[in-house]
């Protein structure tokens, strides 16, 4: 999937469209995308200059909209059903080494149920093979006026 693609299920923009291209998706299984780190990212102007550090919470992010493509991509829906998923939960975040520009995070998202209607995944962040964040996530599904 593309960026053109992605953009067609996501409705961030820059400067919060966290996600570059998905590699692989198997819907109700898993989904890997990627996001290229670069020193023009806007975040990195003030965290940290001098030792430029991806944000926790942008890592968090970057999570979040993988599990919402792979949520658009398992309940089988189509951009023009005025649908979005939204983060509901996140438990066991951890962050294991610092993000910086030059790094391609890769994500690994595993399906893992479905509960009234809120769907929980895992997550883990590897950047050139190791792992820097990981995290379970609930995301639901939202109804958008078109």
């Amino acid at each position: 999937m593309d960026i053109q693609a992605v953009m067609d299920h996501l409705p961030q923009r820059y400067p919060f469209l966290l996600l570059d291209r998905v590699l692989a998706c198997r819907p109700g299984e898993s989904l890997t995308a990627i996001k290229n780190v670069t020193m023009n990212e806007p975040f990195f102007q003030g965290h940290f200059p001098g030792r430029p550090v991806m944000p926790g919470v942008l890592i968090l992010e970057a999570m979040a909209q993988a599990t919402g493509l792979l949520a658009f991509e398992t309940a089988g829906r189509r951009t023009e059903d005025h649908s979005i998923y939204l983060l509901v939960g996140v438990d066991r975040a951890r962050f294991r080494r610092p993000v910086g520009p030059g790094d391609q995070i890769v994500l690994e998202v595993t399906y893992r149920d479905c509960r009234r209607s809120m769907m929980r995944f895992s997550v883990d962040e590897q950047v050139d093979g190791a792992l820097v964040a990981n995290a379970e996530l609930m995301c639901a599904a939202k109804e958008i006026k078109a």
